[in-house]
């Protein structure tokens, strides 16, 4: 509760609210802009600013100078957006009502079931317990949830409800995306590493010589004496992978050095390495698996394709049926600097790159 008094102070001193106590009530119900008629306070802006400020975790210092150029700088950056939802929600609401929508008792109360139950409150005095904490009424909750109710529906019926994705557009879309539909070529190995010691001087020829011979023996063993990689490897290997049999993968054959990469090419599922001298010491390779790239074909795609797209036309759209209700509205803009941050918020929504 502090903070929020705390936040609700620096909010009022950077939309250049007056502090004293004989002004609040007419500061509260200053109208900031008109949409049809509709009016959005400066009371409603602090509100949004300060559930902004909460959401980002902004710490709140009114006596640290510092902080509090931190926090104006971050209304700045946050009041262009919340002014643009504020009247693209006004202008949806008004739409929906016109539609005919509302929440009824029985949907409502149907809400009301759900919180409480959600949130384990088994009785109506934890409900009421519960509003109070928040500081808001019954009234206040059963708006809220109207209004967002509202603008869901426009939004189904109106936007996505009308978007379809073409044979075309989805064809187009799978060639031009085609490694979105591609698994990568794989490969599966075991290792046994023969692992070289080093020491203060450097590297010991002695020992390295000796963890070669010991190394090109393990090969010798399996590749003529028909001794088993795996169970080698899980007897001598000096690598964590011996824990596991010496297994490693499956992984992207492009994620393997280059070395390791050239090493296997030409080499068929169950052939070994020759001894190879790595960072950690000598290894040998099995090559267990090898699967080639494999594109999943278009009629498999389908169902990820439409949705994919269905996402990228639901966004242009949306924001073509927002602009189509803010040219038909009545827009009445009471304070200038207000009506700039908008024009600001737009501006920021119109550089988003597609995606």
């Amino acid at each position: 509760m502090t903070n929020t008094r705390a936040a609700v102070a620096i909010v009022l001193a950077v939309v250049g609210l007056a502090s004293a106590a004989g002004l609040r009530a007419e500061i509260i119900e200053q109208i900031l802009v008109k949409v049809n008629g509709e009016i959005f306070t400066k009371s409603d802006l602090e509100q949004r600013q300060v559930s902004a400020l909460r959401q980002k975790g902004q710490q709140i210092d009114l006596k640290n100078d510092a902080a509090n150029q931190q926090l104006r700088k971050a209304l700045d950056e946050i009041t262009p957006q919340i002014m643009v939802d504020a009247v693209d929600e006004m202008l949806l609401v008004q739409r929906g009502k016109e539609l005919g929508y509302k929440l009824s008792d029985e949907q409502f109360k149907g809400v009301l079931d759900n919180i409480k139950k959600e949130n384990k409150l088994e009785s109506e005095e934890q409900f009421q317990a519960a509003l109070k904490a928040e500081g808001i009424t019954m009234a206040d909750l059963r708006r809220n949830l109207e209004r967002s109710m509202l603008v869901q529906r426009v939004q189904q019926n109106e936007v996505m409800g009308k978007i379809g994705v073409s044979e075309d557009e989805a064809r187009k879309y799978y060639e031009s995306h085609l490694s979105e539909f591609t698994t990568p070529q794989s490969v599966t190995l075991r290792e046994i590493l023969v692992a070289v010691p080093a020491d203060n001087k450097g590297l010991n020829v002695a020992a390295d010589e000796t963890a070669k011979t010991k190394a090109d023996a393990i090969r010798e063993r399996v590749t003529t004496g028909g001794e088993s990689f795996e169970k080698l490897a899980a007897d001598v290997s000096d690598a964590p992978s011996k824990a596991n049999a010496g297994l490693i993968g499956p992984i992207g054959l492009n994620d393997l050095s280059a070395d390791l990469r050239k090493m296997i090419e030409g080499m068929k599922p169950g052939d070994v390495t020759p001894t190879t001298r790595m960072a950690r010491g000598y290894q040998l390779y099995k090559l267990e698996a090898l699967t080639t790239a494999q594109t999943m074909p278009f009629e498999q795609a389908r169902d990820q394709i439409g949705d994919r797209v269905f996402t990228d036309k639901r966004k242009a759209e949306y924001q073509k049926y927002l602009e189509k209700l803010r040219t038909q509205a009545i827009i009445e803009w009471k304070n200038p600097d207000v009506k700039k941050a908008f024009e600001a918020g737009l501006k920021a929504q119109a550089t988003v790159p597609s995606p």
